[in-house]
């Protein structure tokens, strides 16, 4: 794998195998330079899929992609699961088989449990995080999994900074009237503006629901997808822009 890709800093058994990707190493250019993941975004269908295809020879894995559409549904990915399916997370108990989510500033979320029986992933923008869908990941999650084994880890890769995120009233009010304490995740930044923290909300979120063995993202500056122009994709940023992926497997 690319020196320059993530490696999950987390307690995951042997067996689980996570990384997530940056924009090195691929055959994309432009907007899109290098390893684009996207089919939709206007990059050239065969340097996307040359991409596709390192990304899958660095995983040993097949990564299966979804039609992510900023929502709640989750799916149990299976070895004749083909692309493009419409959810916004998906699980599994299948070797070889890579939990991909493609982001360009919002936020991947990656799960497992303390036996690495199962893994799963979520795209958590901050629609679908309103609407539910690390709920509705682990929920998936713990029904595959025995008795007492379900999601204990959780790992949150890069997304849009807290100081670059910008939001208007209603954003914050939908966070606020499941929560109260949902306040604390934004500052004000001028008449019905306010700048939002995404992993914090997640891991509010995350926590409500008994998971906090929590990982990754703390909201720093270098996880920022808008600060590191070099490293990752950022639609807020230039508006043209290629996904990077975040992608967890049994191996």
């Amino acid at each position: 794998m690319p020196n320059d890709w993530l490696m999950p800093d987390w307690p995951a058994v042997p067996a689980v195998r996570a990384v997530c990707t940056t924009r090195a190493g691929g055959a994309s250019t432009g907007f899109y330079g290098s390893l684009n993941l996207g089919n939709h975004v206007g990059d050239q269908p065969q340097a996307v899929a040359a991409n596709r295809q390192v990304l899958a020879g660095a995983l040993d894995a097949h990564p299966v992609f979804l039609q992510q559409v900023h929502g709640v549904h989750v799916v149990e990915l299976a070895q004749e699961t083909a692309d493009g399916g419409q959810a916004d997370g998906c699980v599994t108990t299948q070797r070889g088989l890579a939990c991909t989510i493609m982001v360009a500033d919002c936020l991947p979320v990656l799960f497992t449990n303390a036996g690495g029986t199962v893994v799963g992933a979520a795209h958590a923008g901050w629609r679908g995080l309103a609407g539910g869908v690390l709920e509705a990941t682990v929920a998936r999650f713990n029904a595959l999994a025995a008795a007492g084994k379900g999601a204990s880890l959780a790992w949150l890769g890069p997304c849009i900074g807290p100081q670059a995120f910008e939001v208007g009233d209603e954003v914050k009010a939908a966070f606020e009237a499941q929560d109260a304490q949902a306040a604390v995740m934004f500052k004000p930044h001028g008449p019905g503006k306010w700048m939002a923290d995404l992993q914090g909300l997640a891991r509010q979120r995350l926590q409500r629901i008994g998971l906090s063995a929590i990982y990754g993202n703390d909201g720093g500056r270098g996880w920022c997808t808008v600060s590191n122009p070099s490293r990752f994709f950022s639609h807020r940023r230039d508006g043209v822009s290629g996904r990077f992926a975040a992608c967890i497997w049994l191996g």
